[in-house]
């Protein structure tokens, strides 16, 4: 399929930082990958492979700057507040970085963030991000396709399912000494849902590493479905043949689904998923309200995978 491309680079940020941006990767082309994520992750990559291409969006839309994207977040582990993750989050400490990897594949164990990503090729993907709250943002991420990390793991003809878990460190994420969530944070995917073009996994942001209020060192980027999918920090990713029991489903499950798929048609229990309002669009936080679209302006990356799938049940 050829991909849409009506969103310009420099819509996506306001002028001034979509300038220093691109200079900003006009000089790492030089010193390399290492200076924008780490010394000790991602070293052997150059900045050769960070083309940006692939940009999904549909149509113009409104900007959403940086600091609104890095200082407007969920993330429970830190705080249950819009602003609380960007000020605490400091004492995440993203390197050194294990991820481990279970269930039904071949190659599985506990791996160091770089001994995987030196395998992969990254990009900037520019993606609508839908919260379930009825607020968005449109976000340029930095990572590789799911699928491509997918094939790193062979899974077998018996892993149905993609299930990730986040962090659970208390020190490190303080929120987590409350019982906000059943820690640590779950997620999951069908496996044709893990293995489309759209699913990413990010390690960066606007150009830069990824900050730990929004995930570092890695997270999940599915923009089709609603934000509590993208699960954040991810430490775990496990193939598995059963539908895992999601964090939010567990919670809530007459509110929250496993798909999490956005559809304007079919509200939460306690507000409209009709519209919602585009955090960061010019001179103030919240903006008047725009439509949602289906499948946040996906469906034609997506649709197919649920046509036989009543979406008022399994929202």
């Amino acid at each position: 399929m050829k991909f849409k491309n009506n969103i310009k680079e420099n819509e996506v940020t306001d002028k001034k930082l979509y300038k220093s941006r691109r200079q900003f990767l006009k000089s790492a082309a030089i010193i390399g990958t290492s200076s924008i994520l780490g010394s000790s992750q991602l070293a052997a990559f150059e900045i050769k492979k960070y083309p940006t291409v692939n940009k999904y969006n549909i149509k113009n839309e409104a900007i959403t700057k940086q600091k609104y994207a890095t200082h407007y977040n969920n993330f429970y582990e830190f705080s249950t507040s819009k602003e609380g993750p960007a000020l605490l989050a400091e004492t995440l400490k993203p390197e050194p970085w294990k991820i481990e990897v279970t269930g039904h594949a071949k190659n599985t164990g506990f791996y160091d963030i770089d001994d995987i990503l030196k395998k992969q090729n990254l990009e900037e993907r520019i993606y609508r991000f839908r919260c379930v709250e009825a607020w968005s943002m449109v976000i340029p991420w930095l990572g590789f396709k799911l699928s491509d990390l997918i094939k790193q793991f062979e899974p077998t003809s018996k892993a149905k399912y993609v299930y990730f878990e986040t962090l659970k460190d208390p020190k490190q994420m303080p929120g987590q000494n409350r019982q906000t969530i059943p820690w640590p944070y779950r997620e999951g995917l069908r496996m044709d849902e893990a293995t489309n073009e759209l699913a990413f996994m990010a390690v960066g942001m606007y150009g830069e590493k990824l900050p730990k209020q929004n995930g570092a060192p890695l997270r999940l980027v599915v923009p089709w479905k609603y934000g509590f999918k993208n699960i954040k920090s991810i430490v775990k990713i496990a193939f598995v043949e059963k539908q895992p029991l999601n964090s939010w489903q567990q919670i809530a499950a007459s509110e929250y689904g496993f798909y999490a798929n956005v559809n304007p048609k079919v509200d939460h229990p306690r507000w409209s998923q009709a519209s919602e309002r585009r955090i960061g669009a010019g001179f103030s936080l919240f903006n008047p309200r725009i439509d949602t679209l289906m499948y946040n302006g996906y469906a034609d990356y997506v649709a197919d995978m649920y046509k036989n799938l009543d979406l008022r049940k399994y929202f």
